[in-house]
């Protein structure tokens, strides 16, 4: 209980802050958070940039997961919807809001999870408000940094009430830098869920680019009992140095 008070109030402490800082800021000449143009918080082409453009991705079967491995995974995968491709505006705005701690961004980045969660609903033929949301849970130490969870600001920007029933049982390292297979190993069996049996939920996270992080807590959800029916994000990294499945294109 005191951790989650603590926690809660530090939150609301860098919430607090960062709108002081936000309002200070209004005092200069208000710069484009993607490209640096004077005059606005994010110019208008950098904000038609980001207009959701849903991808679809399917993970968790090509990255070796044919059959139950000792984590628990089950070869099912998780389709993801993600809002935007990880590239352009998008990615310095997602960069900004993650790097710079300035939430103030994450409504601009709303529409694009918003997309992506309603793709999810549709494409399970599920009404939005039917399905549990549920957030990839943030590191002790990006919560530290940051006195946010990014994910969750964008969703409830979205009009979307996330569920923290996923918990970390021990530390990863930063996934930056891994490739594929260490990503994989890196969050494997890291996760734990509750409060979810019998219950259909979609996972939510900021960006997807192995899908690892997204194939480990479905792992755990479907271990405590959860129907996972997908995943959405704001976006996802461009797919490069390999085949496009026709499933994995923009819609």
């Amino acid at each position: 209980m005191l951790v989650v008070v603590g926690e809660s109030i530090r939150e609301a402490w860098h919430l607090i802050r960062s709108a002081v800082t936000d309002a200070a800021a209004l005092a200069l000449p208000e710069k484009c958070a993607a490209c640096g143009a004077s005059g606005a918080l994010l110019c208008a082409p950098c904000r038609r940039e980001i207009a959701p453009t849903p991808v679809r991705r399917l993970v968790g079967v090509a990255e070796g997961f044919g059959g139950i491995d000792d984590a628990g995974h089950d070869g099912r995968g998780v389709v993801v919807w993600a809002g935007l491709e990880f590239d352009g505006a998008a990615a310095s705005v997602v960069r900004v809001v993650k790097n710079d701690a300035r939430p103030r961004l994450a409504g601009y980045l709303a529409p694009a999870l918003g997309a992506a969660l309603r793709h999810v609903a549709q494409e399970n033929s599920a009404a939005p408000a039917s399905l549990i949301v549920v957030p990839v849970p943030a590191s002790a130490k990006s919560l530290r940094a940051r006195g946010f969870r990014v994910v969750e600001v964008v969703a409830r920007r979205a009009g979307v009430r996330p569920r923290r029933l996923l918990t970390l049982r021990r530390s990863a390292l930063d996934q930056r830098g891994l490739d594929r297979s260490g990503r994989l190993v890196n969050v494997r069996g890291g996760m734990l869920a509750r409060g979810v049996r019998g219950r259909s939920v979609v996972i939510v996270d900021d960006v997807v680019t192995t899908g690892a992080t997204i194939v480990e807590a479905a792992r755990a959800l479907r271990a405590a009992g959860a129907v996972v029916v997908g995943a959405a994000t704001i976006a996802a990294t461009p797919l490069r140095g390999r085949r496009v499945d026709p499933s994995e294109t923009r819609r």
